[in-house]
């Protein structure tokens, strides 16, 4: 019986765990809470009706996620603009990534081509933002890009290749959209475009120059930037 207890227990936590990660994770993903904000523990907990103990398992989460950093001495916070992780995520990603890409145009069949033209297309068509979602960029538009840029590299065929890419994004998603905010002039259905055209005309060299500057382009919206003005992509 008192097993059962401890179970049912136990599993009431896990629940509310994940409760708050996600609302802390939509809170961080939609801005309301600005870069370099501190994230306290006890604030948050007596905010969400919880403990510290669960308010800081999500928290310990959020930081594996890399929408969170956790501070010496002083807690956790939202990463800043100038976070040094962001600049070698984007290197990873322009190292890894376009020869991924390399290898799905030479790889990929008829089947590949249209799930990329057909997943260009669905990016197109997406809102970039919903007011109700604040100033970030839509979660529908980011899905959107997400798989976009998966189905483009998902030609190469290769699973360990593209779980890394699904890691590096996740790891990404936060570092998008606060370059956005700071980008707002950019064309990303211009970039987007390009991308499809170059893959589906099966040119390698100039597919992987449009992605490498594509990347580059999000982590240079990192630094130097006006602050806090709404984007359109990442």
């Amino acid at each position: 019986m008192s097993q059962t207890i401890h179970s049912s227990a136990s599993s009431g936590k896990q629940m509310l765990s994940e409760q708050v990660h996600a609302s802390l994770r939509d809170a961080i993903m939609h801005g309301e809470h600005a870069p370099g904000t501190a994230l306290k523990p006890q604030d948050l907990a007596k905010r969400q009706g919880v403990s510290l103990a669960v308010v800081r398992e999500a928290l310990v989460r959020l930081v594996g996620e890399g929408l969170a950093e956790r501070m010496p001495n002083r807690g956790f916070a939202v990463p800043a603009f100038s976070d040094r992780r962001w600049q070698e995520i984007a290197e990873a990603r322009r190292t890894i990534e376009p020869a991924m890409l390399r290898m799905s145009i030479e790889r990929g069949d008829l089947d590949w081509e249209a799930r990329v033209r057909a997943a260009q297309h669905r990016l197109a068509r997406t809102p970039t933002h919903m007011p109700q979602e604040g100033e970030y960029y839509s979660d529908a538009w980011a899905e959107a890009h997400r798989v976009f840029h998966r189905t483009l590299l998902d030609g190469c065929g290769n699973p360990v290749l593209l779980e890394t890419f699904d890691r590096l994004w996740t790891a990404s998603e936060l570092a998008r959209r606060l370059s956005a905010l700071r980008v707002p002039d950019r064309d990303a259905v211009a970039e987007h475009r390009r991308l499809e055209e170059a893959a589906l005309a099966r040119d390698a060299d100039t597919a992987a120059e449009v992605l490498t500057l594509h990347l580059t382009l999000t982590a240079a919206g990192l630094t130097g930037c006006p602050d806090h003005e709404p984007g359109k992509e990442a």
